[in-house]
């Protein structure tokens, strides 16, 4: 005989811990089962992003990313000031090393504003007061920006989950979904569940498992791509040059950041990320192939129609993935005094990024309800720093606070 729950949550991941919580929140008693594939919470993007809480200064004005990053924010340095989560409020500077960066550095100040986001634009002098070592001509400086231990965060939840009486049943795959009139029935290989209500927030396989559970059109013809982001650390006697983060000013022309230096709050500075293609979903390494998963990315037509935008800059990405010398050199134009010989490897991260099928990247957080299931399809950075307001939000969507 199956059992029963109020709500079933696949993915023991930041974005899905949080909405657990927030279930459990309004609605103690409960009865919350948070079911995922691996063996640990927070095995992927979780666990493997640079820890930045975030302020908003990307994103564009009205969306959802904006509007939770902003509440998010506040509150997860709430969460960890409460919890005795390692943080810290350190600050960012957005930097132009050139002239012809001035323009877009204006455009991101006009954003922040829109934004609500509180900085201060600064001189060359004045960024080398806050960052000796770095080298520009103006930046932004960030204030609210912040580091924390994400999975710190998340061993947290697990134990207020675990208290409010969830069970959390790691190493338990989902198969399938059958919506009946008693409920939502979720097929896993450790057993049939019937639940009221159901959310996904699977990451790096959301688009799989939201057409397992749901169908076809589960993840509303959004599929998931795989970006590795490959990362170095300073070495410990160069850990001076950087006081807190330093970033370029993005180019409006490629969907990602571009290399960045990342204080953590174990004192290590991250180097990276560069954005590749990765050969398996949960591929952390150029050694990490998946044949199905990479045939399944070549064959979206969403993709190849990304891959002929963009193809110069994918290349450009490769080459510096297979060059300490380039990786290097990109670091450079941030911070001079950096040399390859003092980038150390460092673990690298997978970002799952939905795409249409005309090629357009989904920039905001997409989420696709059918009936008694939400899927969480697109969850990419701020989503660590906006967890807790994410989770509040699908908690309303399903009508269960």
């Amino acid at each position: 005989m199956s059992e029963r729950a109020d709500l079933v949550v696949v993915g023991a991941g930041i974005v899905g811990l949080a909405t657990a919580r927030a279930v459990l929140a309004a609605r103690p008693g409960a009865k919350v089962i948070i079911l995922d594939k691996e063996g640990s919470v927070a095995g992927h993007q979780t666990g493997r992003n640079s820890g930045v809480i975030h302020a908003g200064v990307y994103y564009k004005p009205g969306s959802e990313k904006a509007r939770f990053c902003t509440t998010g924010r506040q509150a997860m340095v709430e969460f960890c000031k409460d919890n005795g989560v390692a943080y810290e409020i350190c600050g960012k500077v957005v930097v132009a090393t050139s002239p012809d960066e001035l323009g877009a550095l204006s455009d991101l100040e006009k954003r922040c504003q829109d934004n609500n986001v509180p900085i201060e634009r600064i001189d060359g002098a004045r960024l080398r007061e806050l960052e000796p070592y770095a080298a520009g001509i103006s930046a932004l400086h960030v204030k609210v920006t912040g580091i924390a231990d994400y999975p710190g965060v998340c061993t947290v939840m697990v134990r207020q989950l675990l208290k409010a009486g969830a069970e959390l049943r790691l190493s338990t795959a989902v198969q399938s979904g059958t919506d009946r009139s008693e409920g939502m029935v979720i097929h896993t290989d450790g057993g049939d569940i019937i639940a009221d209500r159901v959310v996904s927030c699977a990451g790096l396989q959301s688009d799989r498992v939201a057409r397992a559970i749901s169908g076809p059109d589960g993840a509303g013809g959004m599929q998931i791509v795989p970006f590795r982001g490959e990362y170095f650390e300073l070495a410990p006697s160069k850990t001076h040059l950087v006081r807190a983060l330093i970033y370029p000013v993005p180019d409006a022309r490629f969907p990602f950041l571009g290399v960045h230096l990342t204080k953590g709050v174990n004192g290590h500075v991250h180097a990276g990320p560069n954005a590749v293609l990765a050969l398996a979903r949960e591929g952390y390494s150029w050694r990490e192939r998946n044949y199905t998963d990479l045939r399944e990315t070549l064959m979206f037509p969403g993709f190849q129609k990304l891959a002929r935008k963009y193809w110069k800059y994918g290349a450009s990405e490769m080459a510096r993935s297979l060059s300490r010398a380039r990786f290097a050199r990109a670091l450079q134009k941030l911070v001079p005094a950096v040399q390859e010989r003092d980038l150390e490897p460092a673990a690298a991260g997978v970002r799952a990024q939905a795409l249409n099928a005309d090629g357009s990247l989904v920039d905001d957080f997409a989420f696709v309800q059918r009936g008694r299931a939400l899927h969480v399809i697109n969850a990419p950075s701020p989503a660590a720093t906006a967890s807790l307001e994410i989770g509040k939000a699908i908690a309303a969507r399903l009508e269960l606070v």
